[in-house]
């Protein structure tokens, strides 16, 4: 915990604490689930076509109303959006963990990823809003980065701990009590304000539109593993999704409060490092996802030695968010961080699409699990960073759904792309006559090596169209938000 020298200032890393605390639960429900899939398969007797609806449903609503929930945080205040968030998350989360049938899980899960979407679209907000200076802000968005880069693996570990131990049920029941006091705390710790947008009105035919195109967008995307995506189904509901997205832009142009406007992305940073962002965000998901997948399909690792395999990477991250991260983006900047941390989170992927079939952990996993560890933690609080600098007040809370619509997009689009490429080089080595282990080798090395390509285009553009200054715009933004 950052030094501090006054119940005011302790108060605020509090705050900061409690909302990475929320932030963390909504992540790590993107993973943990994944480790129970196979007893809830066998629990609720779902075929594997539905049983990806278990993971679906909360998706498609989360990242369909990012937008919008950062524009009602604007609106009505991020404090009493997060708490409603939370409150829905949690209690949504009991539903989960109670569902006796498919239907009612499959619903609770898509109500659970609304609570999480408004959730996630204000706290980075809440965060910009609390901590106003260059160091301080620096500091706690690099907790805020290590919480977004590292519950995926956290919740792979979990995951395991709780279906092997316990059962299914314990990966949503655990969110009551850390629900519960996520509620309880933020009342205590997180200042009440009114939206720093109130009195505005909400462009209702722009979030309509939106938000039905994000839903469009992200269902196409997810069914891609069953359609394919150059099947009738997924081009139609792309294009359908393409002609809302029009629609919305018309709609922005016309209206007088527009629920996105589109001079943001005129901002600099903000526009480049949304695209940095969702480029990232596809190596990082090829990472959690497709090394998971490795070493539980090539290597014949069980669930908890998977999480294990991570360990090593999550701790590297933790050293860089608590201590070192600020340092060095107070030091050098913007660019040269996040270069840094995109070319080394590449080298890393690269090196694991070699992905031999008889790998052991010292020399195969155990080396780029470093080099990733070392690239998140160093790149990922200078996207965010840059993507918040430029904003007014007023706009934060948009601008957060802004940047997790993008990760969420990027990172949805990216993996279904990396699976896609997997299973068809899997395929075409299995005609060839190889063993499955190897035809899965192969298939992973490949998704790897094009996810290098996503993580090193990402630094590559990030060095050379970002402004190099260290904080931009801090200052005002700070000024804005006394």
């Amino acid at each position: 915990m950052p030094t501090v020298h006054s119940p005011g200032e302790r108060r605020r890393w509090l705050a900061l604490y409690v909302l990475c605390l929320g932030v963390l639960m909504i992540v790590l429900d993107t993973t943990i689930v994944n480790v129970a899939l196979p007893s809830i398969r066998a629990d609720l007797g779902f075929s594997d076509a539905r049983l990806s609806w278990v993971v679906n449903a909360y998706m498609l609503t989360f990242g369909g109303f990012l937008l919008l929930g950062g524009r009602l945080g604007d609106l009505f205040g991020q404090r009493r959006m997060f708490l409603l968030g939370t409150a829905f998350f949690t209690l949504t989360s009991v539903g989960c963990g109670l569902a006796g049938t498919q239907a009612l899980l499959v619903a609770a899960r898509a109500v659970q990823g609304l609570g999480g979407a408004v959730m996630n679209a204000v706290a980075l907000s809440l965060i910009v809003s609390l901590f106003t200076t260059r160091g301080d802000r620096a500091r706690a968005l690099a907790i805020y980065g290590f919480v977004c880069a590292s519950g995926g693996s956290i919740g792979v570990l979990l995951g395991g701990l709780l279906t092997s131990t316990l059962n299914w049920h314990w990966v949503f029941l655990v969110n009551l009590p850390v629900g519960a006091a996520v509620f309880a705390l933020c009342r205590r710790l997180v200042p009440e304000g009114r939206g720093t947008a109130a009195g505005a009105r909400l462009d209702v035919g722009g979030a309509a539109s939106v938000t039905a195109a994000l839903m469009l967008a992200v269902y196409a995307i997810v069914n891609t593993s069953t359609a394919g995506w150059s099947s009738r189904r997924t081009l139609i509901l792309l294009g359908a999704a393409a002609a809302l997205f029009v629609l919305f832009l018309a709609v922005e142009l016309r209206v007088r409060e527009p629920l996105v406007p589109l001079r943001l992305f005129r901002l600099r940073n903000l526009a480049i490092a949304n695209v940095v962002g969702a480029l990232w965000a596809a190596g990082m998901f090829a990472w959690f996802f497709m090394s998971a997948l490795y070493m539980q399909l090539v290597l014949g690792y069980d669930a908890l030695r998977v999480g294990l395999a991570f360990l090593p990477a999550n701790l590297i991250m933790a050293a860089f968010s608590l201590s070192l991260s600020a340092r060095v983006v107070m030091r050098f900047g913007l660019r040269r961080p996040l270069t840094a941390g995109l070319m080394l989170a590449a080298a890393g992927l690269a090196l694991f699409a070699r992905a031999p079939v008889a790998g052991s952990f010292i020399s195969d996993v155990l080396p780029p699990m470093v080099l990733l560890g070392v690239g998140a933690g160093l790149g990922f609080n200078p996207v965010l960073l840059a993507a918040m600098g430029d904003v007014r007040a007023e706009e934060s809370g948009l601008a957060s759904g802004i940047v997790n619509t993008s990760f969420l997009l990027g990172g949805s689009l990216g993996l279904a792309t990396l699976a896609s490429l997997a299973a068809t080089r899997t395929a075409a080595v299995l005609a060839a006559g190889a063993d499955h282990s190897t035809a899965l080798a192969s298939g992973y090395g490949l998704a790897f090596l094009v996810a290098a390509l996503f993580a090193g285009a990402g630094g590559l553009l990030g060095g050379a169209l970002l402004r190099s200054g260290a904080m931009p715009g801090a200052a005002t933004l700070g000024e804005q938000a006394r």
